[in-house]
Order: C-alpha cells, then structure tokens, then sequence
C-alpha cells in the first residue's frame, strides 16, 4: 500500500512496531514500562508476542499516536488458580530460599516456568506457579514510536 505525507502509515498484521509503555495496576503501581528498560518494546503484529489487547491497541495506529487501554484479568493473565499453588516438604526446596523470591522450574516436557515462594515455615513451603500478574487488571499507556511496514 502506498502511503504519501498526508496519509501517515498505519501499524496492521505483519509490521514490526516500537512503542513506548507503561503498565500500571489499579493502585497506580508501575509494574513495567519502556522507560525501565532503556528503548521500546519491539514486536511484530500478529506473532502473539504481547497481549493480544496490547496488540490490538496498537493496530490501526500510526507513529506518534497513543492511547490508553484497560485489560481484565480474563483479557491478561487470568484469574489466580489455586490448583497452580502446591506445598512441598520445606526439605525438598533449597536452604536458601525466601518468601518472595522466583525462580525457574524445569517441568517434565522440558517447558520452563516462574514459580514464586509464597510462604516458608519450618516444615513446607508453599509454591505458585500463576503468573505475578493474575488476577490483576492492567491499564497500559502506549505510544508508536516506530512501524516498519510488512515486506
């Protein structure tokens, strides 16, 4: 498609896009933006790389252009799942670990997780393994800073 100085590319399926973020929580909290990690984000619509409402939000848009977008838990990360939480034998888990801490668990079919720490007593600990943002709606600030067109 063939654009001229008066009508601005806009981002559709198959462009590689830059944007500039902010995802905030209901209480305000940042829990990611662009600006912490020092450029962009870079994706390619279509390649379920992000959100599909983050996504969304940014098909139809041109560069310089931003809005504002809510997401349900359902529309994110989903709601937290209690079969997701197991507790282990506290001799089953390393010494070293503590309530809050994340690391990376190897399942059977070689796929990796996140499992946070949920809670540690001298007998077990508590794993979960839903992600840190279920249960939570997500708003997100975004911008496009860049689109290249799909070849």
């Amino acid at each position: 498609m063939a654009t001229n100085e008066n009508t601005p590319a806009k981002a559709s399926a198959g462009d590689t896009v830059q944007v500039a973020y902010k995802g905030t929580l209901d209480d305000g909290e940042v829990f990611d933006a662009s600006d912490r990690h020092g450029e962009p984000l870079t994706f390619v619509i279509g390649e379920e790389a992000v959100l599909a409402g983050f996504e969304n939000a940014v098909i139809g848009k041109a560069v310089g252009e931003e809005n504002t977008i809510t997401l349900s838990p359902n529309e994110a990360y989903g709601e937290r799942n209690s079969d997701l939480q197991q507790v282990v034998p506290r001799k089953e888990i390393p010494e070293n670990v503590v309530k809050g801490a994340t690391f990376i668990a190897r399942l059977p079919d070689g796929q990796e997780i996140p499992v946070h720490i949920a809670d540690v007593s001298e007998e077990t600990v508590t794993l979960d393994m839903n992600h840190p943002l279920a249960g939570r709606t997500l708003h997100f600030w975004i911008k496009v800073v860049s689109i290249t067109k799909k070849k």
